[in-house]
């Protein structure tokens, strides 16, 4: 099975920071993170602001905690606030439920790790996190 590489992380941070500036978006920082939440790699662009390397890998930690992107976390905090105040609690503070954490699957399906990216909105973060994530052949699992 593939493994998520340090150069593989720092390929998906280069995909996601090219789609960034083809978008002319705001200055973003990516976490990429493997199947058991621990770092591989992060960086950030110039001029992103404090707290974003907590953001961005509380993003990725929340995906890779209910195996889902963090956009259903997002949904789940407005429908059952209670869930994800526990999911907090329990966690110790590490999930950040908002739009912006995506999965990395194999062809196959299997789980190699998340990317958590913020900066910008949150819908055009998960947008550079899958474009990161395909721009080195895996598969962005955002649902």
């Amino acid at each position: 099975m593939p493994q998520l590489t340090l150069d593989l992380a720092n390929g998906i941070i280069d995909g996601a920071f090219g789609a960034a500036a083809k978008a002319r978006l705001k200055p973003l920082s990516v976490a990429v993170l493997d199947a058991g939440g621990h770092l591989v790699a992060f960086q950030k662009q110039d001029g992103s602001s404090m707290l974003r390397f907590e953001i961005a890998s509380g993003k990725a930690y929340g995906a890779l905690a209910v195996g889902m992107g963090s956009r259903w976390l997002n949904n789940t905090a407005i429908e059952r606030p209670h869930f994800i105040q526990s999911l907090s609690a329990v966690s110790g503070g590490r999930i950040v439920p908002v739009p912006g954490g995506v999965l990395v699957r194999t062809a196959d399906g299997d789980l190699l790790g998340a990317v958590g990216i913020t900066g910008d909105t949150s819908d055009n973060d998960e947008a550079c996190a899958i474009a990161g994530i395909e721009a080195v052949g895996f598969v962005a699992d955002a649902g």
